[in-house]
């Protein structure tokens, strides 16, 4: 169903120009999909999201295959995708897996920590300090060789295991991750339980502990139908930075309660309607994801998703 010029254009004062999505589909929304996606397929499915004009897009991750079979074919996928004129990130959880990223002509990296103790056990087998301890060497390395690095930080707005988490403590990893040379963070409301004020409350305590809004950006889960609400509140702090996936794909295989990312079709049509530029071609997008839903074979969660491609 085509939608002839809506969302009308009505701007909120205080709002960004212009937002850069990072798109976190291919790996973010594939690493938790129960059957695995062939290479090719993945490969097509970054081309045609760089079609739709998403500049940054997440591609794979270095991990041991052990950990996340549905990524286990990083070496295979990024040559295919590697010359795309787009910002290609990738995963790497320790030094062997920048060795198999640096090996391939990666030029942006993330390294993934966590603000609980629960999780970090979960996700990685180490404590927060330890896990922090083992990425030193990482970004050293990456910055070194002027590759971009950016800091996932996961269980920023609560954790399964141990409920809420104290901004502080967010802040103190947060602050950890941008000494070591981070050039930016991304904030991870992991399952989806974070509200308005809690995500201002968090950024103005970054703030004041030097943390520019510049260098954040934000990544929450859709479980509580919260997503967007948050990334408004974010976006009237300042942040330009959002995290989302193609057609709500994805989850957290560490964490069973957390349901599908801020779907990024979603996201763009508020940011239309709010005269916010992504640079995104909302159709091509829409028929991005219908069609990786046709593979997965199971309906996009995407709302807007739903809405444009419903046939009367």
């Amino acid at each position: 169903m085509t939608v002839r010029e809506l969302p009308m254009v009505v701007p909120v004062q205080g709002l960004p120009a212009r937002v850069r999505i990072h798109e976190v589909g291919p790996r973010d929304g594939l690493q938790n999909e129960k059957r695995t996606v062939p290479t090719e397929v993945k490969a097509d499915f970054i081309r045609r999201l760089a079609d739709a004009g998403l500049t940054t897009i997440e591609a794979t991750s270095f991990v041991h295959p052990k950990w996340v079979p549905q990524l286990a074919d990083a070496e295979e996928l990024f040559p295919l995708v590697g010359q795309l004129p787009v910002e290609l990130p990738v995963l790497v959880p320790n030094e062997r897996g920048l060795d198999r990223a640096l090996a391939l002509g990666a030029r942006s990296i993330a390294v993934f920590a966590s603000a609980t103790e629960s999780f970090a056990k979960a996700n990685l087998n180490r404590t927060v300090d330890e896990a922090l301890a083992m990425f030193e060497p990482v970004v050293a390395r990456a910055k070194a060789q002027k590759v971009h690095v950016r800091g996932y930080l996961s269980m920023c707005f609560g954790d399964p295991w141990e409920g809420a988490v104290p901004v502080h403590q967010v802040v103190r990893v947060c602050r950890a991750l941008m000494d070591m040379g981070c050039d930016e963070l991304s904030l991870g409301d992991t399952i989806g339980v974070a509200t308005p004020g809690h995500v201002q409350a968090l950024l103005s305590q970054l703030n004041e502990e030097d943390v520019p809004t510049s260098a954040i950006g934000v990544h929450f889960h859709d479980t509580y139908g919260q997503a967007l609400a948050n990334t408004l509140a974010a976006l009237q702090h300042g942040v330009t930075t959002v995290d989302a996936s193609a057609g709500g794909l994805g989850g957290c295989p560490y964490a069973k309660s957390a349901t599908g990312n801020l779907a990024t079709e979603d996201l763009v049509w508020m940011l239309q309607g709010l005269g916010v530029d992504t640079g995104v071609d909302l159709g091509r997008l829409t028929a991005t994801s219908v069609w990786m839903a046709a593979h997965l074979d199971r309906p996009s969660p995407s709302r807007t998703v739903r809405a444009l491609s419903h046939k009367e």
